[in-house]
């Protein structure tokens, strides 16, 4: 398998890490001081409740009403679910079967690539959506009602840890790459979200799927968005990410995804593996100690950060976190972006050709055993090093404006200012540590 960054280390690189740096932290300080100029008004959603998933709420219902789109994403999603549980099964222990691209690639790194394009795609495409579909009606039963009501409490808690257990599983268990370790995460998850769905209802997925909860949370980030009546229309990518809603363990949920991709970054680092290898204590439990560090880091930064203002009669100082996580969202699909790009095109590329040979026995089911990843951006490190810089920063920027937007509805007119400063402390944190990451592994 590839790594990660596609290329080398930071001597590799065209572009000085200094000066990524430098012009990182400059232009989130820039605009920052531009929107507290001329961004006096929130022109998204108030936050003063928490926002309203909408398209969630009744997505399944408009699309079910019209839809032989839905009925033909299902069933791509179940065919490719099926195809996936048969490499598991039968195919080979070795890393040319193409079940560990499936997962670790198409499904981790692929579905937040389309959701960012096209909106949360893992909901769409969801076997364990059509799955329990299919075993309600089968019942008499209603999908979307369970025999019991999700506790309000739950919020995202179950997909945070669902989401740390495959990071735990990708990048610290000793045996990622082997097939009966992530062939029982996949059972475990398919049992829990079969026998979720069942309690809870359909609605369980939306809390704790921990794929569809990463789909919808980058794919706020779309271009694409729905009206009041269903129907697809062109909005703000900034506007989408205001209808995330502020459940509980929406901070936990954040901070697993931006955490771990730091730390995957991280202990490729000439430094950390140093550390390793002259340690007293395993490897093993260093980097367990190491993505737990991460993740708490990404986190308690960022809840400093949004707690360090004053706040006014209507809103808890212990309430702001969650009201303002939903800015982080763009700053973990501006680094997904630039961690696993070339990995997504290489190593997914890899994966296609050896979809087509599930068993291994030299089948060409697809027709696609004959491609190769053609390294583009191996050959072209200015190119690539742009891309990484770019995504990071805008991801930033775009962070700084949600959040501003989002504190000038909450703070009280005397803080919406100087509360802020904290926040963007923490924001230019996770840029500089960001970037140095990206640029040091």
């Amino acid at each position: 398998m590839l790594e990660a960054h596609g290329i080398g280390g930071q001597a590799d690189l065209p572009i000085s890490l200094s000066l990524a740096i430098s012009g990182a932290v400059a232009a989130l300080v820039v605009s920052f001081t531009v929107l507290v100029v001329a961004w006096r008004t929130p022109r998204y959603a108030t936050g003063l409740e928490p926002v309203v998933d909408a398209e969630s709420e009744d997505a399944d219902t408009r699309l079910a009403g019209a839809s032989y789109a839905l009925v033909a994403l299902r069933l791509i999603g179940l065919i490719g679910f099926a195809y996936t549980a048969f490499a598991a099964v039968f195919g080979e222990n070795q890393l040319t079967n193409p079940f560990f691209g499936v997962i670790y690639v198409w499904v981790w790194v692929g579905i937040a690539f389309a959701s960012i394009l096209f909106g949360p795609v893992w909901r769409a495409i969801s076997p364990m959506r059509t799955i329990n579909a299919g075993l309600a009606r089968l019942s008499g039963g209603d999908p979307e009602v369970g025999i019991r009501d999700l506790p309000p409490w739950l919020g995202y808690w179950p997909a945070a840890i669902g989401l740390y257990s495959f990071v735990w599983m990708e990048l610290v268990n000793k045996t990622p790459t082997d097939l009966g370790t992530v062939r029982l995460w996949c059972a475990i998850y398919v049992a829990v979200m079969l026998i979720g769905g069942a309690v809870y209802g359909s609605r369980f997925y939306d809390h704790a799927d921990p794929f569809e909860v990463y789909s919808s949370l980058v794919g706020s980030l779309s271009p694409f968005g729905r009206d009041e009546e269903g129907r697809l229309k062109l909005r703000s990518p900034l506007a989408g990410v205001a209808t995330i809603p502020s459940r509980p363990g929406l901070v936990a949920v954040v901070a697993v995804l931006f955490g771990s991709t730091a730390f995957d970054s991280f202990r490729e680092s000439t430094w950390w593996i140093g550390k390793i290898q002259t340690a007293s204590v395993t490897g093993y439990t260093i980097n367990n100690f190491g993505l737990l560090a991460f993740v708490l880091a990404a986190g308690l930064i960022f809840t400093a950060g949004s707690m360090a203002t004053g706040v006014g009669p209507e809103t808890r100082r212990s309430e702001l976190p969650r009201r303002l996580a939903h800015s982080i969202v763009p700053i973990v699909a501006g680094y997904v972006v630039a961690h696993y790009l070339t990995l997504f095109i290489d190593v997914g590329t890899q994966t296609l050709a050896r979809a087509s040979d599930p068993l291994g026995n030299g089948a060409d089911i697809l027709g696609t055993a004959g491609l190769q990843p053609k390294y583009w951006f191996s050959y072209h490190p200015s190119v690539l090093a742009t891309v990484k810089v770019c995504a990071v920063v805008i991801g930033h920027v775009a962070a700084a404006v949600v959040a501003h937007d989002r504190a000038i509805a909450l703070l009280p007119k005397k803080h919406q200012i100087t509360g802020q400063l904290p926040l963007l402390a923490a924001m230019v944190a996770f840029t500089a540590g960001g970037l140095y990451l990206l640029f040091s592994a």
